[in-house]
């Protein structure tokens, strides 16, 4: 290796590594921060805990109602990510398979729709679920799961859209030749293919609508629906200044979907590379 790219190697090594090293230093802080006291984060925020004092976890899993709001944003969550990955498999899939100038037309519709800000529509939105239909009121953690499904689907349809042209029709003949009808081809043959996007597609949904604040915002009223960022904000109102609480409050806000995030990043550039690209 010649010297040039010796110092090159070295350059690019001390710029990941400063990068790592800003990245990683806020979340250093909030771990070792939320085994402190009050006065101890105040007086040395740098320095490492003295011992690993669990207290403050508990009392805030306590005060906080914690796994309510955990169980609230799983429900939304799962439930949400399910649907728009089914029902955009399925549209993406009858999309390719039938272009004629109404889907094709239908599939524009759904890409420009995603440069909408959702701020431009959210209050005529509630006011129609709202004010008129009353599902606010009556069904909001099914109604957030609808929304999602909807806000969410122009994105998966056209990450699928370009997967889908790459899968070879001749195996669905040869399906169809064996005897499977066109439902049994879709969910026996095609979707499993579809599996690294659909990987993606899940990751990238699980993402936003776990930490999600806006939309949850505006529809749950009432403290046994909220969803995690809600209540943290409601918790961060109650106990402001209260370093010793807040800290591991937002620790325990964050860890499940940064647990996510680490186990399925590579994914991500996987499936937007084999599907969306395409």
């Amino acid at each position: 290796m010649s010297a040039r790219r010796k110092t090159s190697v070295i350059l690019t090594y001390l710029f990941l590594i400063v990068f790592f090293i800003i990245f990683v230093f806020p979340f250093f802080l909030m771990i070792v921060n939320s085994f402190k006291s009050n006065g101890q984060i105040l007086e040395s925020p740098f320095s490492l805990p003295s011992s690993l004092n669990f207290g403050h976890f508990a009392e805030v899993i306590d005060k906080m109602n914690f796994f309510v709001s955990f169980r609230n944003t799983v429900v939304v969550t799962f439930f949400s990510v399910l649907f728009i990955g089914v029902f955009a498999a399925m549209t993406a899939y009858y999309m390719v398979r039938h272009s004629t100038k109404f889907n094709n037309g239908f599939f524009a519709l759904m890409v420009a729709s995603m440069i909408i800000p959702f701020q431009s529509i959210m209050i005529p939105l509630i006011y129609i679920y709202g004010a008129k239909l009353h599902w606010i009121d009556a069904a909001p953690i099914p109604l957030l799961i609808i929304l999602y499904i909807g806000f969410g689907s122009a994105l998966s349809v056209f990450m699928y859209h370009g997967f889908v042209k790459s899968i070879p029709y001749e195996l669905e003949e040869a399906s169809l030749l064996d005897g499977c009808n066109r439902r049994q081809t879709f969910f026996k043959i095609v979707l499993p293919m579809l599996a690294p996007t659909s990987v993606t597609i899940a990751i990238l949904n699980v993402l936003w609508i776990w930490n999600d604040y806006l939309l949850p915002s505006l529809v749950l009223t009432q403290d046994n629906h909220f969803t995690m960022p809600i209540k943290m904000k409601v918790f961060n109102g109650t106990y402001m200044n209260n370093w010793e609480l807040l800290i591991p409050a937002l620790l325990l806000t964050i860890l499940p979907i940064l647990i996510a995030y680490l186990f399925g990043q590579r994914y991500i550039i996987r499936g937007v590379s084999q599907g969306a690209i395409k």
